[in-house]
């Protein structure tokens, strides 16, 4: 159980190597969220699961070592979402860019291709989003989570936080008369 089978370095290398194999992976081959998830995502997900843990443990079933590789997994995970949150330029390399599927009721169906979102899918998030036809979207846009960002044609537009501040500003509250 505490017996090691390989030197604990190797847990280590192992576990971010696949990790890192895993993220590039993952980055390319699409933007789905776990909740958007088909079943023949979440199926690949277990069997990517269950054939990459050989290859950190080396064999190894013993406690220490899965322990070595969870603590590496875990420590790499925070330093991506560290680096993430400091570099814009590391956060379009990991998570790349929001992606503009609907402008002014128009599909963009090269970016629907590319991203291998099906009409039908786009329709769904549309509908969740409570726009029943394509025609009232102004802008859908593929956020980087996977989430589909709905704005309608009708809904004014948000404000910056330039406008919103100096719309704070000039408001003055009303004094109740007596």
């Amino acid at each position: 159980m505490f017996n090691l089978s390989l030197p604990s370095w190797e847990f280590a290398v192992r576990a971010a190597v696949v990790y890192l194999f895993l993220l590039i992976c993952f980055r390319l081959f699409g933007k789905r969220q776990i909740g958007q998830l088909a079943p023949f995502d979440l199926v690949l997900l277990l069997i990517i699961s269950n054939a990459v843990q050989n290859s950190m443990n080396g064999g190894d079933n013993s406690l220490v070592g899965g322990l070595i590789s969870a603590a590496t997994l875990l420590i790499i995970n925070f330093a991506v979402a560290f680096l993430i949150f400091k570099s814009k330029r590391f956060a379009r390399v990991v998570d790349g860019e929001p992606q503009i599927l609907i402008h002014n009721g128009v599909v963009a169906q090269e970016v629907l291709d590319s991203e291998f979102i099906t009409m039908d899918e786009l329709r769904e998030s549309l509908r969740m989003e409570g726009c029943s036809t394509i025609r009232e979207v102004k802008f859908a846009i593929l956020e980087t989570t996977g989430k589909v960002s709905v704005i309608r044609k009708s809904e004014p537009e948000p404000l910056d936080e330039h406008h919103a501040t100096v719309k704070w500003r000039t408001l003055k509250p009303k004094v109740p008369s007596t």
